[in-house]
């Protein structure tokens, strides 16, 4: 059972973790194509569907698992600092991801001022925080 968890989580962290790549980066386009109508009417129709269709599910499914694994092996949580600090970086991703709905929805309402600049440099954080994830994860440092 405990396998076929992490094989759950695995695919549902990637399908999570490709939404955190996607969305900023149509913030992106949408922030650069501010004047043109037609372009941003679909990429907010593509905005709302990446985060509720995709999204949601996969970060839902993705904290079930998890949380799952611990469950059926709560030695987890004795085996070093290493699950903490991934926990604390995920905690830190599931902001990032919520806060996503907030600037899609600032989009939504034509409310969001920022350039595609800092859209550019938003668009790192999840990359960030997932290459620290996965350090932890295979080398369990502590």
């Amino acid at each position: 059972m405990y396998l076929w968890l992490k094989v759950i989580h695995i695919i549902f962290v990637i399908s999570w973790m490709a939404v955190l790549f996607y969305l900023p980066r149509l913030f992106v386009y949408h922030a650069e194509n501010k004047d043109n109508e037609g372009f941003v009417k679909v990429v907010k129709i593509m905005e709302k569907k990446l985060f509720y269709v995709i999204g949601v599910p996969a970060f839902v499914l993705t904290v079930v698992s998890g949380l799952g694994m611990i469950y059926l092996n709560p030695s987890l949580l004795t085996s070093g600092g290493w699950l903490h600090a991934k926990i604390v970086l995920v905690v830190l991703l599931s902001a990032f991801f919520f806060h996503n709905e907030y600037v899609r929805r600032k989009f939504l309402k034509d409310q969001c001022n920022k350039s595609g600049k800092f859209f550019r440099l938003y668009n790192e954080i999840p990359t960030v925080i997932l290459i620290l994830i996965v350090i932890l994860v295979v080398v369990r440092p502590f």
